[in-house]
């Protein structure tokens, strides 16, 4: 997709589905993100280790979203838990536990009414996808290699992100941190 930027708001095309994420703090990022380069097919990998609340949010909602996120980031860091080895169908991915991140997406959700897909009206299952778009037997061999060292990690979200979805990696349009 070609994508222009107003000089002015600094706000992406209008043809750039939106996408929000959950920022994880340095230390969980780095550790997620050597597991991602390590078993993530690398011909597929374009994005460093990331959480997902909302995968494709209208173009069209961006300056509504950067008002949004910006006033939900004056709350204090959301409590979050690394608690395990989750399967995906064709991957391997780090398991989530965070209710305060969970109503934080409810209340998106509910602002952004009418205007979600299918997939965003559903309340997600936290993770940091390490390994997908591989055979079940490779999901299967990895599960089986992380799950007996794998540790909870308890942590606090750092922010939340707004990214462009432009079809490849994406384009980073703001991080609201948590200040609260």
């Amino acid at each position: 997709m070609n994508t222009t930027i107003d000089p002015t708001t600094g706000a992406a095309s209008q043809h750039a589905p939106l996408i929000v994420t959950a920022e994880m703090p340095p230390d969980i990022l780095g550790w997620a993100d050597a597991l991602r380069r390590q078993h993530f097919p690398p011909e597929r990998n374009q994005l460093r280790a990331h959480v997902t609340l909302f995968h494709a949010l209208p173009p069209s909602s961006e300056e509504e979203m950067r008002r949004l996120l910006s006033a939900l980031a004056a709350a204090p860091p959301p409590e979050a838990c690394l608690t395990g080895i989750m399967k995906l169908g064709g991957g391997t991915a780090i398991a989530i536990d965070s209710p305060a991140m969970l109503s934080l997406h409810d209340a998106i959700a509910e602002r952004m009414h009418g205007m979600l897909t299918r997939q965003d009206s559903q309340r997600p299952r936290l993770h940091v996808t390490i390994q997908n778009k591989v055979t079940g037997e490779a999901a299967h061999a990895l599960q089986a290699e992380l799950a007996p060292d794998f540790r909870p990690r308890a942590f606090r979200f750092h922010g939340l992100g707004l990214y462009a979805y432009e079809g490849g990696p994406w384009r980073p349009i703001r991080t609201f941190a948590f200040r609260g």
